[in-house]
């Protein structure tokens, strides 16, 4: 089964993929994206289903190839320790609250709190104006980037990236879709807005 998905937006190629992986019990499912985010975002969906991906890279897009209901012979990526457990931060600003200079001193000090707390986020999720402070310019970068080695995950919003003109300026964690992210916040055992 192929699945088309070039020059869909967000989180299409994963609906798609995911309506196709359905239709089998066992079997290949090739899909075909055009763009880094797409190819990212299909394999981390497969790979979470259990599946196992091949990438191959053709004229200007990638195919790939998932395996479903075989056992695959791939090392599993070592897990880092996060405290957290299943507790999700959504950041919808690059600033707390309506006051602009005090609010930009005020998420460095929360983002620079979470590295201290006893019980860190599994996963950061920044989405809307949230997705300045993984990009250039950023002045939290230093403190975000610490909290990934720590084994916190960051993920900024690829649609978000797109409308600021900011996918090629992103400098920690990696590019989510929408649907990657209503699946993180409704199996979270805790979500919280900042």
């Amino acid at each position: 089964m192929v699945v088309d998905a070039r020059g869909l937006p967000c989180p299409k190629p994963v609906l798609m993929t995911k309506d196709a992986l359905e239709k089998v019990s066992e079997g290949v499912v090739e899909v075909l994206v055009d763009n880094e985010a797409s190819k990212e975002n299909v394999k981390r969906f497969a790979e979470k289903q259990g599946c196992c991906v091949e990438i191959v890279e053709e004229d200007g897009y990638y195919k790939l190839r998932i395996a479903k209901g075989y056992v695959c012979s791939r090392e599993a990526p070592e897990e880092k320790q996060v405290e957290g457990k299943n507790k999700v931060v959504l950041i919808l600003s690059d600033s707390m609250g309506e006051e602009r200079k005090l609010g930009e001193l005020l998420m460095r000090a929360f983002l620079s709190t979470l590295k201290e707390a006893t019980n860190r986020p599994k996963r950061l999720i920044f989405v809307n104006r949230g997705v300045f402070l993984t990009t250039e310019g950023s002045k939290v970068i230093d403190v975000l980037k610490e909290l990934e080695d720590m084994g916190v995950e960051i993920y900024s919003c690829g649609t978000c990236l797109d409308y600021f003109g900011l996918k090629d300026k992103l400098l920690v964690g990696k590019i989510t879709n929408m649907y990657d992210t209503v699946e993180e916040l409704l199996n979270a055992d805790s979500v919280v807005r900042v």
